[in-house]
């Protein structure tokens, strides 16, 4: 849009100027899938060198380098273990946790979960190894029912035994999850883990701590979809479903517990279809800018294995994209509509100036390098650290085509409408007129 302004105020019609920017967008995006990298993502060889690369060019633009580093390695390992053969990535299936303590050194990948919640019960085992994991959906308390309802007795002996059988309703149902514990357990070395979606009450706390299981309850549907994915098993919701077959695996249980705040960590799990990234840093500021980085490199690794292509980064394509439209797209088209191709070939020279200024470093001089480079036919782009012309693929600096593609689908889109609002507009008052 800056670009065109130039030529609006020399007198051009922004209509000829729209022709010249739809030429320019065609041929920018031809350019861009004869220069795109095609990358071998094959389920037996993902190219995680590759991966790492285009996971550290869009961690390293959030936080500092060595932090980007450390970043990198997790973010790549996150999205292979949740990917499944044939199937969409999904990166809902990867929990970022945050924990106020110690340094964001300290950050790393669980395959497994990592719960914001322990247990309720000061007897139960804080750690637990060789784990069969129980994760269910069943009331393991006394409930009031939904209807309006009371107790009607004449004496105390009735209302006793009215209260036992209510509670008997209750006891019944823990009966039978600590008898396929015993069933499971008794007799090796295993643990016994119950993850409840609903509630349990103290009593039956107690009688499961007093068999030495792990119980945890309320906890959110998030994370009981993503036990099952990842310790395997399926969620039970009916006692009548109490079956081993239905337990998951856990090779290591235990809890955290930092301040007023506890945590679970569910690790070592048999079918790892989903993880947790447990992001550590001593302030809110460093988890803010940590959660973001990572974000945003979990989608550049996700669009990387699904495009199954990377562009040279570091402002390499914008440079040639520019010079192509200067060099062959301008014999495309006839008269003032050049202005439009030269319009978008300025705006694509843009990214590396901006590149070159926020590093400290001269625009001009810089620009004038890059391109005498590429006009040896050098695909160079811009090393912020020096200032001088680098090699994308020696310096790992690679960008996301889908990335790329979008934006020369969608700037030229959106300045075409602003060019023309005017008409819009004059078109708007005639028909009222009329």
């Amino acid at each position: 849009m800056r670009s065109a302004e130039r030529y609006l105020s020399d007198g051009v019609h922004p209509r000829v100027l729209v022709d010249g920017l739809e030429v320019a967008k065609r041929a920018a995006v031809e350019f861009l899938d004869k220069f795109k990298l095609d990358i071998n993502v094959t389920e037996e060889n993902p190219d995680r060198e590759m991966l790492c690369c285009v996971a550290k060019t869009a961690l390293c633009t959030k936080v500092r380098k060595a932090l980007g580093e450390r970043l990198t390695d997790m973010v790549v390992d996150a999205v292979l273990t949740i990917r499944t053969p044939n199937e969409p990535i999904d990166l809902h299936m990867v929990e970022i946790m945050h924990m106020k303590h110690k340094s964001e050194e300290d950050s790393k990948l669980i395959k497994g979960l990592v719960l914001d919640h322990g247990t309720r019960h000061p007897d139960m085992k804080k750690h637990a190894k060789n784990c069969c994991i129980l994760t269910c959906n069943i009331s393991l308390e006394y409930e009031k029912s939904e209807v309006n309802s009371g107790f009607f007795y004449s004496t105390a002996e009735q209302r006793e035994k009215m209260v036992q059988s209510e509670r008997a309703f209750t006891d019944e149902r823990v009966q039978r999850v600590i008898d396929l514990k015993k069933k499971v357990c008794d007799g090796t070395d295993k643990s016994f883990v119950v993850i409840n979606q609903k509630g349990i009450d103290p009593i039956s706390l107690e009688m499961l701590a007093v068999e030495g299981i792990i119980a945890l309850r309320r906890a959110k549907k998030r994370n009981m979809e993503r036990l099952v994915l990842a310790c395997g098993g399926q969620s039970v919701n009916t006692v009548d479903e109490l079956v081993p077959e239905a337990l998951g695996y856990a090779g290591e249980v235990y809890e955290h517990v930092l301040g007023e705040e506890k945590y679970t960590f569910v690790q070592d799990v048999a079918n790892p279809r989903s993880c947790t990234l447990l992001l550590t840093s001593g302030n809110d500021h460093t988890l803010a800018q940590m959660k973001d980085a990572i974000r945003d490199g979990l989608r550049a690794v996700k669009n990387a294995i699904e495009d199954k292509a990377v562009v040279p980064g570091g402002g390499a394509f914008e440079i040639a994209a520019a010079r192509h439209l200067e060099k062959e797209a301008k014999k495309n088209v006839e008269g003032k509509a050049k202005l439009g191709v030269q319009a978008m070939a300025d705006a694509l020279m843009s990214i590396p100036k901006i590149l070159a200024e926020n590093s400290g470093f001269d625009a001009q001089e810089t620009l004038i390098n890059l391109q005498e480079e590429h006009e040896k036919g050098n695909v160079v782009g811009l090393d912020v650290v020096s200032g001088e012309p680098m090699i994308p693929g020696m310096e790992g600096v690679y960008d996301n085509w889908l990335v790329k593609r979008q934006l020369l689908n969608s700037a030229p889109v959106i300045a075409s409408q602003l060019l023309l609002v005017d008409e819009v507009m004059r078109a708007g008052r005639n028909m009222r007129k009329g």
